[in-house]
């Protein structure tokens, strides 16, 4: 990815038990006009020093540390996935001065229900017991709509073998720092920047009818919803997501 000074910034968080590596693609065919900025959040990809908070808040000051070591101190486009959505959440809620434009993809500005915490306790669990390899072996299929579950493997691939090598404090950390999140609409109500929503029809972990709920809250609000998609829109249906990306930048930045 181009890190080129005084350019205007797209910033792209990854979501759980990820990594940068998953923009590539995504972001191959980006305008050089842009610089592309892709942190490893704590304890994900490279980036292995011991976290001693998983809360989205903690995050968030790591993105807003990394920002400045990068020189960039202009207001910047989020472009987020599932998790990194709600770090770029609680981002906007402490520096929203920060943010120029804000791209949810496959995420939400709800908190955690109940059972979508019992949930990530029993993910907790079964990691705790029988490691991470084996809970990327059962986590990731679901993820994808039914169609695309047998027909995106490299893409499925991707995710297991990225998810597998991430280590269990980081899993069973970021699980627990996602179910502790705060409800955040109303940074969406608010926001005093467009905001666009990513949704797939067959998400199993964010529910379309809540996205299509939350696109309409922000004064300036955008909506991509996707047919043929589950909870990773920027690999299953990758050239319309990227297009709702770059005209939401172009609106963000006037290119």
């Amino acid at each position: 990815m181009s890190a080129t000074p005084n350019q205007p910034t797209i910033v792209f968080l990854h979501g759980f038990a990820e990594s940068r590596e998953v923009w590539s693609d995504f972001t191959r065919s980006f305008p050089d006009g842009y610089r592309l900025l892709a942190p490893n959040l704590p304890g994900h990809g490279t980036n292995l020093a011991p976290v001693p908070d998983f809360s989205m808040e903690a995050q968030a000051r790591y993105v807003i540390d990394y920002l400045n070591q990068k020189g960039c101190s202009e207001p910047v486009l989020l472009v987020c996935h599932s998790m990194g959505g709600y770090v770029a959440l609680a981002l906007a809620e402490r520096w929203p001065q920060r943010v120029a434009g804000l791209a949810l993809i496959n995420s939400s500005a709800l908190a955690d229900t109940d059972e979508k915490r019992q949930n990530r306790e029993k993910n907790i669990g079964f990691v705790e017991k029988y490691g991470v390899a084996k809970f990327m072996e059962s986590f990731v299929r679901p993820l994808f709509a039914p169609s695309n579950r047998d027909k995106l493997t490299d893409a499925r691939a991707l995710l297991e073998e990225i998810g597998k090598v991430t280590p269990p404090t980081t899993i069973t950390g970021a699980l627990r720092g996602m179910a502790a999140r705060p409800d955040r609409t109303a940074v969406l109500s608010i926001a005093q920047f467009p905001v666009l929503m990513v949704a797939g029809k067959h998400d199993v972990a964010v529910h379309f009818e809540d996205a299509v709920r939350q696109a309409a809250l922000p004064a300036e609000g955008h909506a991509l919803f996707l047919e043929c998609s589950g909870h990773q829109a920027y690999l299953e249906q990758p050239e319309q997501t990227r297009r709702s990306v770059l005209a939401l930048a172009a609106a963000v930045f006037g290119k």
